[in-house]
């Protein structure tokens, strides 16, 4: 089996959702120190001014974990939604999954950052792209040990032979542990995405999976892993 342990992120780029295909159970590692000015609580957008950040008011404390940072208001919520409307509304594709969107902003109160996260991305993963990963949270294993040593804990007790990892993470990840623990290990690979239909000035491919489900709708696997397949890789 197949595992790749990540912290959620507010609506993620097409990259995550990339990676979640790829393995055969996706962890949320969120009993890990929560960073400020992050993937965990922002994302970008494409804009007629250019790109814009969405970020979720959560404040600057760094002495939390990520599954213990709150939400204290819900007065983004409507923003984001209006900021949504006024950037997409005319791709091909907005009506097409405005409803599912418009829930996730104006259907529920979100308190928790990562309960909010994990939501949308089973969510999107599921109704969206068609994934099937199993998911989990990092909590159900109570993993042992500090940073690396921890996450090898982790994937072992999920029961998983092979681990699939972020490519940035090759600045602390040390191979050579993981192969005397006898777990393969790989890193995923971003490169290659071919460009999209997209509007608002010069492509841009760090921006939220919203703008690809808005510019090409089911057609968006093609754009994240189905061009690999058609190319035989």
């Amino acid at each position: 089996m197949k595992v790749a342990a990540i912290q959620s992120s507010y609506i993620p780029w097409k990259g995550y959702f990339d990676i979640i295909r790829s393995v055969d159970t996706f962890i949320f590692l969120d009993d890990v120190q929560y960073t400020v000015r992050d993937w965990r609580s922002r994302n970008r957008i494409k804009t007629r001014q250019g790109l814009k950040w969405l970020s979720v008011p959560v404040g600057n404390d760094t002495r939390r974990l990520i599954h213990e940072v709150a939400i204290p208001d819900a007065v983004w919520q409507e923003k984001h939604w209006k900021a949504l409307v006024h950037a997409y509304s005319k791709t091909p594709y907005f009506s097409h999954y405005a409803a599912l969107i418009e829930e996730f902003y104006r259907g529920r109160i979100w308190s928790n950052l990562s309960e909010m996260n994990q939501w949308f991305t089973r969510t999107i993963a599921r109704e969206c792209l068609g994934i099937t990963t199993r998911f989990c949270d990092s909590r159900e294993f109570s993993a042992e040990g500090r940073k690396l040593d921890r996450l090898i804990d982790l994937v072992r007790k999920c029961g998983a032979s092979a681990y699939l990892s972020g490519p940035s993470a090759q600045e602390y990840i040390i191979d050579e542990r993981f192969a005397e623990a006898g777990i393969a290990l790989a890193y995923k690979d971003y490169s290659g995405y071919p460009e999209y239909p997209q509007t608002h000035g010069s492509f841009e491919h760090a921006v939220s999976i919203l703008d690809l489900l808005f510019h090409v709708g089911p057609e968006a696997p093609r754009y994240i892993w189905g061009w690999r397949e058609e190319g035989g890789a």
